[in-house]
Formats: structure tokens, C-alpha cells, sequence
């Protein structure tokens, strides 16, 4: 046959014949609409919600949990690092354990989980029990907010995208709000255990609903493998660093072996987990992503802010608890007002942060956070609530400015199928550190404390001082020798732990003055609607 006649039919088989296409892609399932588009959008932000109140609710709790299950009120505060610690771990999990199980099912487990954690949490008799349950909640807890996000943003047209966010976000915003106002009310009211048992009908309804109107629009499944050898890693060095914080002054830090093991352990499988995550075909948390300034810097930042900011949040309610007289439910009063600006700037935020450069506006958090700590450092023991009030208020601000900004930084100039891997590093980061700032924080304060304590004693030993004369007065009034020791030494220990807060507090403001140059150290992104080529090119 010529060349010609062969040309002439087309059907011909080729000797190279090319592969079959592989099967396309699914098309995503259409936005929903009406009642279905609603039920959708509240019980996804309920569930969100519940997760985020429940990182708040606990801490005006704290010396009520604290004081039912005999421990220190230091002790009590590792309900809170052991919930931090636990989802932090998880969080990086999500893309894996969505891919194998598809995000409809895994939410709605995950919510299930969580129903069934909080309930444990309630009944747990000691704190040993309650740490556990709180770990097994943290660890449930850790796919739900992106989960969420992610359905959430599938109900809605791409059009609608920003509408959607801001609903989602508002939830988010609440809930630190109602949080403190709500733990404050059930432990003066009802008891402690109901913060946790207040979950279980709102679970339930959100893990039915979603399961009702999204079970037809499962994600693609598939298998595949996971860095047990990572994840090994990564729970042991972040439990043990974890662990040491929070012993680390009961058992008087590094005189201790336990201390000393415990650090020793976390450096050295931190150390291996580096070497390991930066070789591994698959790791579960890509650390490449820090080579990118942008990441590297506003990871650093975000995280580092966000330790001393949680820090200084589960400080507050100990100290007005403690030593200023203020019922659970006062000291939820007294924090309740810090979310009223971020939910009214909020909506301002996320449409200007595209336009506005988002490193000023990361700037002007920081240093109304700085101001605002600086305010608490004059705190003294005649301190009313009104002026514990104001700055509580203006830090709404600071925290509107605060999350959007430098997220927006942090994810600049990566590609969309590196951003799950960000945002679940990212959120790693900044939730570990939350939990190691809330046990820094009040470790410090205890030292600070004793510092103070000792050096107001010193004038009693001699007889002289004002507190001396209170000793007296209070003698001659017909009270034991013991008894007015006991008195003042209660008087002692106020002005002691208000100056320690206030020095925790001044040294957090400068802090946060000191992290802004580790914004300026990342590029801008470059504006919605024409960017010029050198902004594109820089960002990029």
C-alpha cells in the first residue's frame, strides 16, 4: 500500500498507538441553594463555633476545675495546653486523613468524636482523666475548623466566596466573646463540667445536619501514604517540650531528671524530625514551605504573637479570680468586650487587605497590642472594672487587624497546591505556641510572684514598714499572732501576683514592639486589580 493510500485512512491503527486518556476529573457538585444552602451554612459554624468556645470557655473555669479536682490552680491550666497540644498535632493531618476518608464523613466523625470527648471531659474525676479526655478532644478537634471552611466555601458560587468567609469568620469572632460570659455563668450557676456538656446537643445537631444535606457530595477518596515515622516524631518532641513547660516548676526545673529527660528527649527527636520531614517523600509537614521569606517570617510572626497574645488571655481571668475578689462569671464580664470590635472591623479587614498593605496593617496590631498591654502593666490591687474594661475593648481592634493580615502575608506567593500543606503548617505553629505561651506565662508569673513576695516581706522582718504596722494594729485588734500573720501575709501574696501579671504584661508589650520587625522582613502581595510587574514578580 503507497504512502498516500495510508494517508487516505484516517481510522488506521498506529503502530504507537497513543495510551488511554485516564478518566476525567469529577465536576465539582453545584453551589446549594435556599433552605438547604442556610441549614448548610449554620451547622458547619456551629460546629465551628463549638471548637473555638471550647478553647475559651475553660479559662475563666480554671480555679473552679482546679479547686474540685485538688490541684494547684498552675496545675489546672494544662486543661488548656493539653486540648493546644493535641490539636496542634492533628491539624496537620487533615489533607491525609480528607483524602482517605473524604471531608463529608471525616467532619461529621470528627464532630461526633468531639460530642463524645466533651461528654468524657465532664465526668472526668481527677485531672490526670480530664488531661486525657481533653488530649482525645484536641486530637478529634484538629480537621474540623478547615473542614468547615472548605465545605462551606463548596456550598456557596465562586462569586459568593468572600460572603461566605465573612459568615464563617464571624462565628470565630463570637466565640471568644461568649465564651468567657458563658463558662463565667455555668460555673457560678450550675458547675464546671457543664462547659463541656453544653457541647453535646449542639454536636449532635450539626453533625446530623451536615451529614443530611452533604452526604451526596462526598470528596474523591484514595489511599495514600502516610509518615508514621514523622508523626512519631512530631508527638514525641512536642508532647515532651509540652510536658516540661507545664512540670517544669513543680518540680523545680532542670534539678529534676524527670526535666532534664524530658528536654533531652525533645531536642534530640525535634532534631531527627527535621532531618526526617526534609527527606522524606511524603512528610507530614512539609518544612520546605520555610524556605519561602514570606512564610518563613510571617509563620514566625503570626505564632510568636499569637503565644504571647493566648498567654496574656488565660492570665487575666486567674488574677481577677484569685486575687481581685471576681466571681467566674465577673472575670468573663471583664474579657466578653474583646471581641466587639473584631467582629464590627472585621468585615472592614478582609475587603481592604487586598488593597491596603497588609504589613502596616499587621503593624498596627502589634502596636495596640503593645499599648494595650502596656495599659494592664498599671494595674494595681484598687484597679475597678471599668478601668479593666478599656483596654480589654481596644484589643477588638488589635485582633481584627491581627489574624487576616498576617495570614495573608504567610500564604503570599504560593502555589494552590501548596496551600492545604501551608495552612495546616501555619496552624500547627501558631497552636503550639498558644500552648507553650499559656505555660510560659504562668510560670513566670509564679517566679515573679515569689521575687515580689520576697523582697515586700523584707520590712516585716525588721518591724518597719507599713505592713509591719498592719501586723500590729491587727494584733492589738485581738487577733492571734497567727492569724493576722495569716492576714497579711493574704495581702502580701495580692500585691505580690498584681505586680507579677504587671511585669508579665510590660514585658509582653515590648515584645510585640520587638516582633514588628519581623513583618517588615516580608514582601507585600501585590494589590487586587493591577498589579504592576515588580509587585507581581516580588510577591512571587
Amino acid at each position: 500500500m503507497s504512502a498516500a493510500s495510508t494517508a487516505s485512512l484516517p481510522d488506521a491503527p498506529s503502530s504507537e498507538a497513543p495510551p488511554p486518556a485516564a478518566p476525567a476529573p469529577a465536576a465539582p457538585p453545584p453551589p446549594l441553594t435556599g433552605t438547604a444552602l442556610a441549614l448548610g451554612t449554620v451547622s458547619l459554624s456551629l460546629a465551628t463555633f463549638m471548637n473555638v468556645l471550647d478553647s475559651s470557655i475553660a479559662n475563666v473555669s480554671l480555679p473552679a476545675i482546679a479547686g474540685d479536682l485538688g490541684v494547684s490552680p498552675g496545675q489546672g491550666t494544662w486543661v488548656i495546653t493539653s486540648f493546644g497540644v493535641a490539636n496542634a498535632i492533628s491539624v496537620p493531618l487533615t489533607g491525609w486523613l480528607t483524602q482517605r476518608f473524604g471531608a463529608v464523613r471525616l467532619f461529621t466523625m470528627s464532630v461526633l468524636l468531639f460530642v463524645l470527648a466533651s461528654w468524657l471531659c465532664g465526668f472526668a474525676p481527677s485531672l490526670e482523666t480530664l488531661v486525657v479526655f481533653r488530649v482525645f478532644q484536641g486530637l478529634v478537634a484538629g480537621p474540623m475548623i478547615p473542614l468547615s471552611q472548605t465545605l462551606l466555601l463548596a456550598s456557596y458560587p465562586r462569586a459568593k466566596a468572600g460572603t461566605a468567609l465573612a459568615l464563617w469568620g464571624v462565628t470565630t469572632l463570637v466565640a471568644p466573646v461568649a465564651g468567657p460570659l458563658l463558662g463565667g455563668w455555668i460555673t457560678d450557676n450550675v458547675s464546671w463540667p457543664w462547659i463541656f456538656y453544653i457541647n453535646i446537643p449542639i454536636g449532635l445537631a450539626a453533625a446530623a445536619v451536615t451529614w443530611g444535606i452533604y452526604r451526596d457530595r462526598e470528596t474523591p477518596r484514595r489511599k495514600l501514604p502516610i509518615d508514621t515515622v514523622g508523626l512519631g516524631l512530631l508527638v514525641t518532641w512536642v508532647a515532651s517540650l509540652q510536658l516540661m513547660l507545664d512540670k517544669g516548676k513543680e518540680l523545680d526545673w532542670f534539678s529534676s531528671p524527670q526535666i532534664v529527660l524530658l528536654a533531652v528527649v525533645a531536642v534530640v527527636a525535634f532534631a531527627v524530625f527535621v532531618v526526617w520531614e526534609l527527606t522524606d517523600a511524603h512528610p507530614v509537614v512539609d518544612l520546605r514551605l520555610f524556605k519561602g521569606r514570606n512564610f518563613a517570617f510571617g509563620a514566625l510572626a503570626l505564632s510568636v504573637a499569637y503565644g504571647l497574645f493566648f498567654g496574656n488571655v488565660v492570665l487575666m481571668p486567674l488574677w481577677l479570680q484569685q486575687w481581685m475578689g471576681y466571681t467566674a462569671t465577673a472575670a468573663g464580664m471583664a474579657l466578653a468586650p474583646v471581641g466587639l470590635f473584631a467582629i464590627l472591623l472585621s468585615p472592614l479587614v478582609g475587603r481592604k487587605v487586598s488593597v491596603w498593605d497588609p504589613r502596616r496593617m499587621a503593624t498596627g496590631a502589634f502596636i495596640v497590642f503593645a499599648l494595650v498591654l502596656w495599659m494592664r502593666s498599671q494595674f494595681t490591687t484598687q484597679t475597678d472594672m471599668a478601668h479593666i474594661l478599656v483596654p480589654t475593648l481596644i484589643q477588638g481592634a488589635a485582633m481584627a487587624f491581627f489574624f487576616i493580615p498576617l495570614t495573608t502575608l504567610t500564604m503570599s506567593g504560593l502555589a494552590p497546591e501548596r496551600m492545604p500543606a501551608a495552612a495546616g503548617l501555619s496552624n500547627f505553629v501558631r497552636i503550639t505556641a498558644g500552648a507553650m505561651g499559656t505555660s510560659i506565662a504562668t510560670t513566670l508569673w509564679d517566679d515573679r510572684a515569689a521575687m515580689h513576695h520576697a523582697h515586700l516581706t523584707e520590712p516585716l522582718a525588721n518591724g518597719q514598714g507599713a505592713l509591719a504596722n498592719v501586723l500590729a494594729s491587727l494584733q492589738a485588734a485581738g487577733l492571734s499572732a497567727s492569724q493576722a500573720m495569716a492576714q497579711v501575709n493574704r495581702m502580701i501574696d495580692q500585691q505580690a501576683f498584681t505586680r507579677a501579671a504587671d511585669d508579665i504584661f510590660y514585658g509582653s508589650a515590648l515584645l510585640f514592639l520587638a516582633l514588628i520587625g519581623l513583618i517588615w522582613f516580608t514582601k507585600r502581595p501585590p494589590r487586587i486589580g493591577g498589579a504592576g510587574p515588580a509587585d507581581a514578580g516580588g510577591a512571587h
